[in-house]
């Protein structure tokens, strides 16, 4: 039996068959554009183009499980199915303006979708798309590829929960929501769980799809309350089984997966990780990845605090004020120091996702995966500040083994996990490292306000 996995990210798609070594078909990277400040793009059309050639390089299977951005969206034509805007990357900031006006709404959003008022979801994006495109198919990108690839206009329940215009109690679409953020409620797909089938791409029937934070979340194997992972990709992305729906307010709830009935999570994210190291080299902090291994004494219990939050801060604190900030710097302070911080200050943010997520769920187990998960000491600096063993993924392809064991769950077969790699321990506890980082983090806050 053949099963494909076709994981559609924020840099490029991948296709990836689900052998014991989950065997790589094929990449695609596309471009990103940045027209304009708070702005973020993708060629739609380029996207689809690369998923074509990859399924056409792959040939016929059993099943295929599609992972998408989540909360990337565009605008399409009907008849055409060609794409009218760009794609809005979840990255992108350009509805904060729209969000403010909608500010003295924003308990009555979050009681009915979850989410609070932030640029990250699709919704007050989808509500632009409309007003430019009267009449156009709005949708996430798995929407977009699935009306093209199937002929299916459809999504699924999880990754309609993270665009702010579904009910999370009903898992369908929301009147209410619609209204508020503009958007007309026949232009959205159908929302179907997550094993519903979804047509056939170019040979393999499409069997299951979902966002990519919650296939990274069933490739890790988490099935039970309290079991949680984190994914350190562009951005780092926890997510923590629960049972039944949740009701937080730093954290977000979540639909997980739809598999016969919704099973929910909580949900966190921290908004620069891999990206703030590619800042780093970009910006020559580091000349290779080299620059981020090899640390004694942690930059912190030496003063050093670096704050890489280049998009704001995510969960907890939703704060889109916040900007990077590097403070304790002496004439000593060498690149390589500068790299070191910046790994603590993701680990620090990070463990504040966990923090919150444990005061609703007692966690079981934390596990890990994506770029920055396989340096050791990243991985032994977040055991310490969680305070928690953390658990490397057995393979760096979590998403791609999610999406291709729920397509062929949707065949009644079981793909065998890859065993889990090594576990770090915490080391003794610091408190006074986190309260020096907190206090870096207060600083941070509100640079980007203009009224300042």
């Amino acid at each position: 039996m053949r099963i494909l996995a076709l994981d559609q990210g924020t840099t490029s798609t991948r296709l990836l068959q689900a052998d014991p070594d989950l065997r790589v078909l094929g990449q695609r990277r596309h471009q990103t554009f940045y027209p304009g400040p708070e702005r973020v793009e993708m060629d739609g059309a380029e996207i689809l183009s690369h998923c074509r050639q990859l399924l056409t390089l792959a040939g016929p299977a059993d099943a295929l499980g599609l992972a998408n951005q989540g909360e990337s969206c565009l605008a399409w034509d009907r008849v055409t199915k060609a794409p009218l805007s760009p794609v809005i990357s979840w990255q992108d900031r350009r509805t904060l303006g729209d969000l403010a006006r909608l500010e003295p709404l924003a308990e009555e959003v979050r009681a009915l979708s979850g989410l609070p008022l932030d640029p990250y979801f699709s919704a007050a994006k989808l509500g632009q798309l409309a007003r430019a495109h009267p009449g156009a198919r709005l949708g996430t990108t798995d929407a977009f590829l699935l009306d093209n690839l199937t002929g299916h206009f459809a999504t699924d329940r999880a990754t309609a929960s993270r665009t702010g215009l579904m009910n999370l109690d009903r898992g369908e679409w929301d009147a209410r929501l619609c209204q508020i953020f503009g958007v007309p409620l026949g232009a959205l797909p159908e929302i179907r769980p997550t094993l519903a089938g979804f047509g056939t791409a170019q040979g393999a029937p499409v069997t299951a799809a979902i966002t990519d934070q919650q296939a990274a979340l069933y490739g890790h194997g988490c099935r039970n309350p309290g079991e949680a992972k984190i994914t350190f990709g562009t951005g780092a992305f926890a997510l923590a089984l629960t049972k039944g729906r949740p009701h937080p307010k730093g954290i977000l709830p979540t639909v997980a997966w739809d598999l016969g009935g919704i099973t929910y999570a909580l949900d966190g994210g921290v908004q620069d990780a891999g990206s703030a190291v590619d800042w780093a080299l970009r910006a020559g902090i580091a000349q290779s990845l080299d620059d981020f291994a090899g640390f004694d004494t942690p930059a912190i219990a030496r003063g050093l605090a670096f704050l890489p939050a280049f998009s704001g801060l995510g969960a907890p604190h939703w704060d889109r004020t916040a900007a990077p900030l590097i403070i304790g710097m002496g004439p000593d302070t060498t690149r390589r120091d500068l790299c070191q911080a910046l790994l603590e200050g993701l680990a620090f943010q990070t463990a504040a996702l966990v923090a919150e997520i444990a005061e609703h769920v007692p966690l079981m187990g934390l596990f890990i995966d994506g770029g920055i998960s396989s340096n050791s000491y990243f991985a032994g600096f977040l055991a310490t500040v969680t305070q928690r063993p953390v658990t490397l993924a057995g393979t760096q392809e979590c998403t791609a083994f999610g999406a291709a064991s729920l397509a062929a769950r949707a065949l009644g077969v079981t793909l065998t996990p890859p065993p889990p790699g090594p576990t770090h321990q915490p080391g003794p506890p610091a408190p006074e490292w986190a309260a020096r980082f907190d206090a870096a983090l207060t600083r941070a806050r509100g640079w980007r306000d203009l009224s300042l």
